[in-house]
């Protein structure tokens, strides 16, 4: 097989891994299609990952392919790492590994606009009563094997579908726009089917699973049967990089370290303190520290937005096709999701990628991160960074639409810190919010490791980020559930944009006076999501060009 057919068969496997994959949304044959939790299923997508290794070793790609077969090779891996984690076995409330947050945060988010695509969604509702039937029963094999859930994450899982049980009003499965009988077909499909499926899975999770539920001491995967080692790759498949989990660790304490000069040199004139602790407090505690309302919120974050999309142009010479969206959180969701995300568009184009920002309780949340959220989710962030791959055409779908969470979750963080380059944060409150967003990250990296490879006590990971950032208690004791549920996920945030900030570095020390940001970030965008190994050796061949045709 060519490098390109073999693109072509990991774009298969990983629609075929995650048809709810959010940046596949519209790939051929698989909108009608949920994931397939099943032992023997992933068995089989396994062997195929593993055939996709063994003929990409086998290759000696063309130069013009060399990326392309890197990120084939690294794609393929990654998803056998993924299976091997059999993370699916212990995983059960939040985010997008557990297999109701799979159902409640993504299926909704589906957008229909033709009557086809209206069909594909009703057939996905007919699969979730066997969806939720194989979970159970990996759950059942979890067990079996000493791969114990949380308990605490169990009855948050028993909690949520009480709560999805008890107001079938406002089932957010009903989200999606149907028409006629489709909607009615719809109505009938969760009264008869899916809510009822739900319950089913309510009770095995009570019933059968809850029992074996590990305590609050013991959360991280270091606790499981070959724990380290899954940590190990699931680590390596979200950094992309050799850094072992001690190393993280490591850095985490550093950087945590030095932003504490950062936050005296901002927080101490504007609050009159001297310390990095009474600056954190106050950011906590000050009333001035809360929106009035959500309008004020949406209208901060879309101040934010124009002022980064009028400033681009002198920094980047590719932009988006088009203006990012801003919404509010839809009300049916806006209690179980984050405070914003970024919902790329679907790969017809029918609606634009869009920024959501939750405004629920605007009142209780903090108003110094807006501006950078907005900057690491929109503009020039996530939005152009996806925006711009979804419409390389020159290359290979798989370098459009791959997952690589160190490439896009560390472009969001670098893009935070280049708006401060920028100029776009509004004043010290806004510069602060940055830095809150800085030791977060950090201090995941701190407790990722020390939850999963430490043996850190869910206690003691909340002690840590109480200490180290200014989170409130509601937002820590979510992000601490985030990382027990979603192990390694959480590094590749600053990993990503160290790596990204490194080879900036070096290119400017090379190329002096020759290095140009446009060119650089044109760069960085123009190839799609890479692992950072393989960005790196692209950067290192763009600057050796440069100072060649300088030279010569």
């Amino acid at each position: 097989m060519t490098v390109l057919q073999l693109a072509d068969t990991m774009l298969d496997l990983l629609a075929e891994e995650d048809p709810l994959n959010e940046l596949l949304q519209g790939y051929p044959g698989y909108e009608h299609r949920l994931p397939d939790p099943e032992e023997a299923a992933e068995a089989r997508l396994r062997e195929r990952a593993q055939a996709v290794i063994q003929s990409a070793r086998a290759l000696e790609p063309p130069a013009e392919d060399k990326v392309t077969h890197a990120l084939v090779l690294q794609q393929a891996e990654s998803l056998v790492d993924r299976i091997d984690a059999r993370l699916i076995e212990h995983t059960m409330a939040d985010y997008i590994t557990a297999p109701i947050a799979k159902l409640f945060l993504a299926l909704p988010l589906v957008r229909v606009t033709r009557p086809e695509q209206e069909e594909a969604y009703l057939e996905r509702l007919e699969a979730v009563p066997q969806y939720l039937g194989k979970a159970a029963e990996r759950h059942r094999q979890g067990v079996a094997a000493q791969r114990f859930p949380v308990a605490e994450r169990v009855q948050a899982a028993v909690a949520r579908l009480d709560a999805y049980l008890a107001e079938p009003e406002v089932d957010p499965l009903r989200r999606p726009t149907l028409t006629g009988a489709r909607a009615e077909q719809r109505e009938r499909l969760l009264a008869e089917k899916v809510r009822p499926a739900f319950a089913e899975y309510r009770e095995v999770l009570a019933g059968e699973i809850a029992p074996h539920g590990r305590p609050e001491e013991r959360p991280g995967l270091c606790w499981l049967p070959n724990g380290a080692a899954t940590y190990a790759a699931v680590a390596r498949t979200h950094t992309t990089t050799g850094h072992t989990p001690g190393e993280l660790h490591r850095i985490g304490l550093e950087l945590i370290e030095r932003l504490a000069d950062e936050y005296v040199a901002i927080g101490g004139s504007l609050f009159g303190v001297r310390t990095v602790a009474e600056v954190h407090e106050r950011m906590r505690t000050d009333p001035a520290m809360r929106w009035k309302d959500g309008d004020e919120l949406l209208a901060c974050a879309r101040a934010a937005i124009d002022r980064a999309e009028a400033a681009a142009p002198s920094w980047f010479g590719r932009l988006p096709s088009h203006r990012c969206a801003l919404e509010r959180t839809p009300a049916e969701a806006e209690t179980s999701v984050a405070a914003a995300y970024y919902i790329p568009a679907p790969m017809d184009g029918s609606h634009p990628g869009t920024y959501y920002a939750n405004t629920y309780r605007a009142n209780e949340r903090s108003r110094y991160g807006m501006e950078a959220t907005s900057f690491h989710e929109a503009v020039p962030g996530h939005h152009f960074q996806i925006t711009i791959a979804q419409e390389l055409k020159e290359l290979h779908m798989l370098r459009q639409v791959a997952g690589i969470n160190a490439y896009i979750e560390g472009w969001g963080l670098y893009a935070e810190r280049l708006a401060d380059e920028m100029g776009l944060y509004s004043g010290a409150i806004d510069r602060l919010g940055m830095l809150a967003a800085d030791s977060m990250r950090a201090a995941r990296l701190v407790v990722d490791t020390g939850l999963h490879a430490l043996g850190w006590s869910r206690a003691r990971v909340v002690e840590y980020l109480q200490a180290n950032t200014v989170m409130d208690d509601v937002e820590i004791q979510a992000e601490t559930d985030r990382y027990i549920e979603m192990p390694g996920q959480a590094l590749s945030y600053m990993v990503g944009r160290l790596e990204l900030q490194r080879m900036r570095s070096k290119a400017q020390v090379e190329l002096g006076a020759a290095f140009d940001f446009r060119a650089f970030h044109d760069l960085l965008l123009g190839g799609g999501a890479l692992p950072m190994a393989v960005l790196d050796g692209v950067v290192s061949e763009w600057t050796q060009g440069l100072r060649t045709s300088k030279s010569g």
